[in-house]
């Protein structure tokens, strides 16, 4: 799979394409359904599948920090559409120029001139265009005499949550801010998880007694908040199990949000390294404690609360 960034790319392929446009945030069940439809029409029609997306994602441009919380960072997303059998992603940067194009000028000047769209895909609920005219019927109409046919699809579960209800993303962050990760797998069909380099911070932990791996998270906002259990996957090939804070850390004033994991028996230089995180269950809300004594002693208890936890799994497991 290839990423292409803008217009200023050479067109994908003269004979046309089978596109997708979104934000595909989570790269969830749903995305997956609309991104494997692309994949097999393309495949048919044997021309190359192409998923759109933008960047920043349209509401970070008109809210900055207001915006939903980003479920994936834009290389975590661009890993997971990976994971499909997509030929390019096509990153249009989302700017006050694109903002303003109304949608029968995207049509036109996107989908037609530069990536002669042939068959598009698209979700129930897609919207666009600066004069948010955009939909479905704007579509077909378009494409009876521009000359490309065009899918709705359905992004409904019945079996995985309640009969009827819609995969999104706005649902997923719903489940990641109440802890319900079981109900977050079943939405995105795997664990939910953040990724980034292992960086300096302020290195608090260690002064208490309980190093921390800081990741950087790249991005304002984040979807949940509070002290897990986690699972810390790193490019040195390490698993290894640990207790995470994610959040502002209002004791210490930092405003910032971040991740930091404090690794369960373990000691080394991990700086630099490309690390996930696996979120496995949540503990408690991130609070404001009355000092850093106070901080200390609920950190030790946090981490007997996931040992706790980690015990119990284990023997899940076994039975």
């Amino acid at each position: 799979m290839r990423l292409l960034r803008g217009l200023s790319t050479p067109a994908i392929d003269r004979s046309g394409c089978v596109a997708t446009i979104g934000n595909f945030d989570g790269v969830h069940l749903g995305h997956q359904y609309i991104i494997q439809q692309v994949i097999t029409k393309a495949k048919a029609l044997c021309l190359p599948s192409v998923a759109i997306i933008f960047e920043p994602q349209p509401l970070e441009f008109f809210k900055g920090a207001d915006a939903p919380a980003r479920l994936l960072s834009f290389r975590e997303k661009f890993q997971a559409l990976s994971e499909f059998e997509l030929d390019y992603v096509f990153c249009l940067k989302f700017d006050l120029s694109l903002s303003r194009l109304s949608a029968l000028d995207f049509i036109e000047q996107v989908l037609v001139a530069h990536l002669n769209v042939k068959h598009l895909v698209i979700g129930d609920d897609f919207r666009f265009g600066g004069d948010r005219k955009g939909d479905f019927s704007l579509l077909v109409q378009s494409g009876e005499t521009l000359g490309f046919s065009v899918e709705n699809t359905q992004t409904r579960v019945d079996t995985l949550l309640e009969v009827g209800q819609r995969i999104s993303s706005t649902r997923l962050r719903e489940c990641l801010a109440q802890g319900d990760f079981t109900a977050a797998t079943s939405l995105l069909g795997r664990p939910y998880c953040m990724t980034g380099r292992v960086i300096h911070g302020q290195k608090l932990g260690r002064t208490l007694g309980f190093p921390t791996a800081n990741i950087a998270l790249n991005r304002v906002n984040v979807p949940l908040a509070g002290v897990y259990v986690v699972r810390f996957f790193c490019s040195k090939g390490m698993v290894i199990d640990g207790v995470a804070n994610v959040g502002v850390k209002p004791t210490v004033g930092n405003f910032k949000p971040s991740l930091e994991v404090h690794l369960l028996d373990f000691q080394g230089d991990l700086y630099g390294e490309r690390a996930t995180v696996q979120f496995l269950s949540k503990v408690r809300d991130e609070q404001r404690f009355s000092g850093i004594e106070a901080l200390t002693e609920q950190i030790q208890k946090d981490i007997d609360a996931a040992r706790v936890y980690l015990a119990s799994k284990e023997t899940d497991d076994l039975k």
